[in-house]
């Protein structure tokens, strides 16, 4: 595989000595600076590269109908800064998790423990980990433009930071349902349950210039990006890119809004795994109006305190060996400990957590009631990827997400929240 051009390499090095020399302006401490970008990850039309999301779809796509998208904003306090990354992908191995967070605090000196890098986990990008085998040659060459465009876009988030205001609010948006449903003969399957557990809240995070004009929104629900299904052959940011664009449009496109999954790991879309786009259109606009009728609501300070700790937590394993059959009884073997990553940045009084997997409702649920920060959002698929982390009750639901998560019976929930408060507890 060709290295990067010349050109390219000698534009990376511009975009460090930028940002370095904008992170060296005199800043008062405590006072916001915020810089944002968005990015073009569309692989090309011809690519055909295999599509995410769907083990059993293995041709690669056919046609791109949506552009995808990584979305960053850079928060500098005058003493420390972070960064906060939503990209129009799946999701991100603990390696590459790893590789691409050395690289950014490399270049840019902003401590991993600040790093929030999060997935939309849209079930229409190109793969980026294999099912089996290698990477192809193309696959290879798309997956280092992902990792280079994550770090250009901290780059030239830091390069552009300006004095701002941050802001806090929820609303809520009737766009996600349960889908741990009956399947009519005793057992459970992926479905529609609309007496299941759903939490509907939808949080925004505005930062502002000092004039009020917005900079960056950033917006946190819990639903899975799974309105197009597996037949759907086209390259799309589905759910999450169509929120964020609409708000995009709505403000002239001067704004950068990166969107990031709340606890969506038993959370489809009201309308799921289909081919048509007009379903994707009509809940983003749906959610992206409740984000802009928030937003637009929200009053901002210019002042704020950054503060970012993570820690790695380790539950027992298992692994499915037999599927459950007409008994509802499925058999699993011991396997290797599972680590969860567990991540927190606070801005002011907003405390946004991270993990590195698919959470279940009841998890963050619990979190928000036994946080010490009434402003909590949980930002999953973060940092990492532990696959499905469910909460001790749900283990009696024999459904997909039990017999697919890698952690026994006991451990998630009390791992996750018990852990992030510990976090809390530290800045208290």
């Amino acid at each position: 595989m060709a290295g990067p051009s010349l050109g390219h390499v000698f534009r990376i090095s511009i975009l460090v000595l930028c940002a370095s020399a904008a992170a060296a302006l005199p800043a008062d401490q405590g006072s916001l600076r915020v810089g944002a970008v968005r990015i073009d990850i569309t692989p090309a039309g011809d690519a055909a590269l295999p599509m995410s999301g769907y083990s059993g779809r293995t041709e690669g796509f056919r046609a791109i109908h949506d552009p995808l998208h990584i979305r960053t904003v850079v928060i500098d306090d005058g003493a420390s800064q972070a960064t906060f990354i939503a990209c129009e992908t799946l999701s991100f191995s603990d390696s590459l998790w790893d590789e691409i967070t050395r690289r950014i605090t490399d270049a840019t000196g902003i401590p991993r423990e600040n790093i929030i890098l999060a997935t939309v986990h849209t079930h229409a990008a190109p793969t980026l980990v294999p099912y089996t085998g290698q990477l192809t040659e193309k696959q290879a060459e798309y997956l280092a433009r992902v990792k280079g465009s994550i770090l250009d876009s901290v780059v030239q988030a830091r390069s552009g930071l300006q004095p701002a205001k941050i802001g806090f609010g929820t609303g809520q948006a009737n766009v996600n349902m349960n889908r741990r449903a009956r399947d009519g003969q005793g057992g459970w399957m992926l479905g529609n349950n609309p007496e299941g557990v759903s939490d509907k809240t939808v949080a925004v995070i505005r930062f502002d210039s000092l004039t009020g004009d917005p900079i960056a929104i950033i917006s946190n629900y819990g639903v899975h990006g799974t309105v197009l299904g597996q037949a759907n052959l086209q390259i799309s940011s589905d759910l999450p890119g169509a929120t964020a664009r609409f708000i995009e449009q709505h403000y002239g496109n001067k704004v950068v809004s990166p969107w990031t999954s709340g606890t969506s790991g038993d959370q489809d879309p009201i309308y799921r795994t289909g081919t048509d786009f007009r379903n994707v259109a009509a809940l983003g606009q749906i959610l992206g109006e409740e984000v802009i009728r928030v937003s637009d609501k929200i009053k901002t300070s210019a002042r704020a305190r950054i503060r970012g700790m993570q820690s790695v937590v380790s539950c027992p394993g298992k692994r499915t060996v037999q599927a459950p059959g007409p008994g509802r009884e499925y058999k699993y073997e011991d396997a290797d400990p599972v680590s969860i990553r567990l991540s927190l940045l606070v801005i002011n009084d907003i405390a946004i957590t991270g993990v590195s997997g698919e959470v279940l409702t009841n998890i963050g649920l619990r979190l928000k009631k036994e946080s010490p920060f009434t402003r909590t959002i949980m930002v999953t698929h973060c940092n990492g990827s532990s696959g499905y982390l469910a909460d001790d009750a749900a283990y009696d639901q024999v459904s997909y997400e039990i017999t697919t998560t890698r952690v026994k019976r006991g451990c998630a929930e009390d791992a996750i929240v018990d852990g992030l408060l510990k976090i809390m507890g530290t800045f208290f």
